[in-house]
Order: structure tokens, then C-alpha cells, then sequence
């Protein structure tokens, strides 16, 4: 459920929704926004003609797509994608999901945080803390 610029798809809010719900970057799905479709990074012709799956793999990482890429969520959602791209190269895809399951897990009530709204879409909790 990693997006080959290194968001965590769970957390994304067409993901969260409840109507036309987005199956993650990796799925054919016609509930897409519609720059989801058209993303540069997903369909990056370097990440095509490596066989690469995330752009950490790509001999260009990080490129200015990336780079423009993770500016607007580190301003907007506080969040890192080349960071997460990073993380996952120092401890791996598996261990990084671990973490990613902690850190977006709304203990409030176990629902998922979403990183697009910084609060659980299930009961609204900001930031997943106990009420």
C-alpha cells in the first residue's frame, strides 16, 4: 500500500472515504481522482524502464517531481515522502508498515488517522489522542 512517491495509501483520504473509495495507486480503479490517474511519479517513465516500484529505487532519486512533491506535504500535512522513501530504504518496506500501522492508528476508537486531515475519519478524534 505504498505509493511509488512513498505515501502510505491507507491513510489517504480517497482511501478513507466512504463513497467511491480509492483502491491505493497500484489498483486500476475508476473512483481515481482524476490527478491520481494522471500522476507523473506513478507513471515515471524512469521508474518504468528501471522495473522500479517505489522511486528510492530509481538511480534519479530524489528527482524534482519528488522533490516538488514532498515540499507540498511537508508544508501542507507536516509529512516527508522522500523521508518515508528514505526510512523504508534504512529499515525496510515491512518494519516501515509496522510503523506506519502505530503511527496512524487512532486510539480513540481504531480507526485510521488520515494524513489529509490529521484526524480519524471514523470518530473525528484530531490526531487519534483519547478523548
Amino acid at each position: 500500500m505504498i505509493a511509488p512517491c512513498g505515501i502510505n495509501c491507507g491513510t489517504c483520504l480517497a482511501y478513507l472515504r466512504d463513497k467511491n473509495t480509492c483502491a491505493g495507486c497500484w489498483a486500476d480503479n475508476e473512483h481515481k481522482r482524476n490527478y491520481c490517474t494522471k500522476c507523473s511519479i506513478r507513471f515515471c517513465e524512469s521508474l518504468d524502464h528501471n522495473e522500479a516500484k517505489l522511486c528510492n529505487e530509481c538511480p534519479k532519486f530524489p528527482c524534482a517531481r519528488m522533490k516538488h512533491i514532498d515540499k507540498r506535504y511537508r508544508t501542507k500535512y507536516n509529512l516527508s515522502l522522500i523521508g518515508n522513501l528514505q526510512e523504508i530504504n534504512r529499515i525496510g518496506l515491512k518494519e516501515f508498515l509496522v510503523l506506519e500501522n502505530i503511527k496512524w492508528h487512532c486510539i480513540n476508537c481504531g480507526g485510521t488517522i488520515c494524513v489529509h486531515r490529521g484526524y480519524c475519519l471514523d470518530c473525528h478524534n484530531i490526531h487519534g489522542k483519547k478523548d
